[in-house]
């Protein structure tokens, strides 16, 4: 089996920074000081594939950081080495190696689209390693060491092919607080429900308004019963509709601070952790799952990295959920690419959700 290696670069790189995406904004990201994020998880995929798997097949990786620097075993290399690549080197690599089995690529939903474009209609299974700030495609794995998991089981016979979801963000209505996704089109990937997300899912239900009045009252009693309280909440339609309720005008896709009477808003992840340093009082963390998909971490929220999470405690974090939203959900997900820390939320096996006005349950936490 011939497997195709590719990465995009520049995915992810304004996650931490708050910049709602890296399309056209890689450059002011690096400047900025973001590190690399779409390599490092291609890396870290590939080293979960053992030796008996590798020498049985056949890798071709992109030259250099589009591929060839992230894989940790014996590869083909094959194509240009481009030092600073474009969506349009993604699309000539993936056009000049349609003969693949299978393609592996690190990126995010722009990654995607370039992608399926390049394929035109032909069907190369693909597997996404998440890397990028925004994944709502179908496509993608939950976490790069699920994505070997799918490597490893299609290598072996064990799944089938299934159509999904491509789906992308208008990312500059998207920077102005507007959410427009698009079904792009399908793609072949391994089906494999356990490791692969699934499509984002909207889900919105106008008779829940009463709902969304009970919990925003929920939380407005938390915030007059603890003047001290540091309130950090998360990016969404829930949150920000109950923001409304109680006259907090919230980022939609941002993530805001409420201390005292004062407002963040659309915090980058070293604004969050002044905040948290200079704090001296109780914390609590608000976050909405995503529709479809159930991640609570690692999905539009990377602003929200692993250092703020350890800052914040896990014991101060508050899921939140409309009732609609929890019927399309059996569990959550985290993948806050800090595995240490993903295993320690793990093994805590459950998270605590708000659904109403003082009504709340327990959702698990999925394993992988």
């Amino acid at each position: 089996m011939r497997v195709g290696i590719l990465v995009n670069p520049d995915a992810g790189l304004g996650g931490k920074l708050g910049l709602k995406g890296s399309d056209g904004k890689a450059t002011e990201a690096r400047e900025a000081g973001a590190e690399d994020r779409a390599g490092p998880r291609m890396k870290n995929c590939l080293s979960y594939l053992p030796e008996s798997v590798t020498a049985k097949l056949k890798f071709i990786a992109a030259p250099g950081r589009m591929g060839g620097d992230w894989v940790p075993f014996k590869f083909a290399s094959s194509g240009e080495n481009i030092e600073s690549s474009t969506a349009q080197d993604t699309m000539n690599w993936v056009q000049q190696h349609t003969d693949l089995d299978l393609l592996v690529y690190a990126g995010g939903d722009g990654t995607t689209r370039d992608i399926v474009q390049a394929l035109d209609g032909q069907d190369l299974p693909i597997i996404g390693v998440p890397a990028g700030v925004k994944m709502h495609s179908g496509c993608f794995a939950t976490t790069p060491k699920a994505a070997a998991e799918v490597i490893m089981a299609y290598a072996s016979g064990d799944l089938l092919l299934s159509r999904t979801e491509v789906m992308d963000l208008d990312e500059e209505t998207y920077r102005q607080g507007e959410w427009k996704v698009k079904l792009y089109a399908q793609a072949f990937t391994p089906a494999a429900p356990k490791f692969i997300q699934g499509s984002k899912e909207q889900i919105e239900r106008e008779s829940e308004e009463e709902t969304i009045e009970g919990m925003a009252e929920h939380i407005h009693e938390m915030i007059q019963d603890e003047p001290n309280l540091l309130l950090i909440l998360g990016s969404g339609g829930t949150i920000k509709a109950i923001g409304e309720e109680i006259s907090l005008e919230l980022s939609l896709l941002g993530i805001d601070i409420l201390r005292g009477n004062k407002l963040h808003k659309d915090l980058n992840e070293q604004q969050i952790l002044d905040l948290l340093k200079r704090h001296e009082g109780p914390v609590t963390l608000l976050l909405s799952p995503m529709g479809g998909q159930g991640f609570l971490l690692g999905r539009g929220n990377l602003q929200l990295s692993p250092e703020v999470i350890r800052a914040v405690k896990l014991e101060n974090i508050l899921g939140i959920a409309t009732p609609s939203k929890l019927l399309t959900l059996n569990q959550l997900r985290i993948d806050t690419g800090d595995e240490s820390l993903d295993a320690i939320i793990r093994k805590r096996k459950f998270v605590k959700i708000l659904q109403g006005y003082r009504t709340t349950r327990v959702m698990r936490v999925a394993d992988e």
